[in-house]
């Protein structure tokens, strides 16, 4: 008998206000999902990966989603933001807004797993410098930089990309950036080595965001 595919899944609590937190409901549901002795990874974006054969994805994902995980493919996919613990309140610190951007770039196909981060005021607890895309919020208005890597030799932080957007030019922002990265970025080519070979400025030229 052949053994069936086992796809491996990204399963994450979702943006909320003082930090990642699960539910007993969650865990529950969860672990309906799990063999006794599985293991799952829980990753530095604030996810747990879970294995569940290829024929139950679909169920499995929409009875993760009814409980309030956000659930996406593991692979070369656009990962769920991570966050900052939003310490001053939901409000204050834009956490709607993050929540929004998440919803339409988390689960996007692109040529390398891209790391996004959001933080809520500039003591950048999501650490949105040194992740492929950073959300800064300054103020009413919100930053983007491109380009940072955490690890290895040639850690950096990344590049000041655009700021003093409004939320709606941030989201359009940062669809354009992983569009850009989409339709030129080589198979498993990293987002920031991307940069580098592709150029900071054709990607600003490419992404020609309009001003109001």
């Amino acid at each position: 008998m052949v053994k069936e595919k086992m796809v491996s899944l990204a399963v994450n609590g979702g943006i909320q206000y003082g930090g990642s937190k699960l539910t007993g409901k969650q865990l529950i549901v969860l672990g309906k999902h799990l063999d006794e002795d599985q293991e799952v990874e829980l990753t530095t974006f604030q996810s747990i990966y879970i294995k569940v054969p290829e024929s139950k994805v679909d169920p499995v994902q929409k009875e993760l989603q009814e409980v309030g995980f956000s659930v996406y493919k593991n692979g070369p996919y656009v990962k769920n933001l991570r966050t900052c613990s939003f310490c001053k309140g939901e409000e204050k610190e834009g956490m709607p807004i993050a929540i929004e951007l998440n919803k339409r770039i988390a689960g996007k196909e692109v040529p390398f797993p891209l790391r996004p981060s959001y933080t809520g005021c500039p003591n950048a607890c999501g650490e949105p410098l040194v992740n492929d895309i950073g959300v800064l919020k300054r103020g009413e208005t919100y930053e983007v930089y491109i380009g940072g890597q955490a690890t290895g030799t040639d850690a950096k932080a990344g590049m000041l990309f655009e700021e003093g957007m409004t939320p709606e030019q941030l989201y359009t922002c940062v669809d354009r950036i992983i569009e850009v990265y989409k339709e030129n970025g080589k198979k498993r080519e990293k987002f920031s080595k991307f940069i580098n070979r592709y150029g900071f400025d054709s990607v600003k030229r490419d992404v020609c965001i309009i001003e109001e």
